[in-house]
């Protein structure tokens, strides 16, 4: 999660000109094709500031209901079947989170280093003739 967070951050803070990447298609090393089809870097760039709230948010109201759920009494007789049930969903959903998340993190971390290569594209480095 920490890394999904710090690689938005990173891609928030280098993005400064989100329009430069309309019509750019990622490159095959550090993205996987999107699933409905072909989708541009801007697409995707706006489809990852707008999961990151929400991940935010999530981890938030995860953290909120543990707390008011460590003060709820689980006192039922079958009470370890369901911890099991419980155990394994849980399980089940983070690796499901982790998939993702490790997902999203390759994709904003393949958008800032190609949206870096449109800037060196665009402006040279000062220390090369420009003629």
């Amino acid at each position: 999660m920490e890394q999904y967070l710090l690689a938005t951050q990173k891609m928030e803070q280098e993005v400064m000109f989100p329009s430069l990447l309309r019509g750019v298609f990622p490159q095959q090393e550090g993205a996987a094709p999107a699933a409905g089809g072909r989708t541009d870097l801007y697409e995707r760039y706006q489809l990852l500031k707008a999961i990151k709230p929400v991940v935010e948010k999530g981890l938030a109201s995860v953290t909120d209901q543990n707390q008011t759920g460590a003060e709820a009494d689980t006192s039922s007789d079958d009470g370890d079947a369901v911890d099991a049930q419980l155990e394994e969903r849980l399980s089940h959903h983070l690796a499901g989170l982790q998939q993702v998340l490790t997902h999203l993190t390759r994709d904003a971390n393949a958008l800032t280093r190609r949206y870096s290569q449109i800037l060196e594209q665009i402006s040279p480095s000062e220390g090369q003739p420009s003629w």
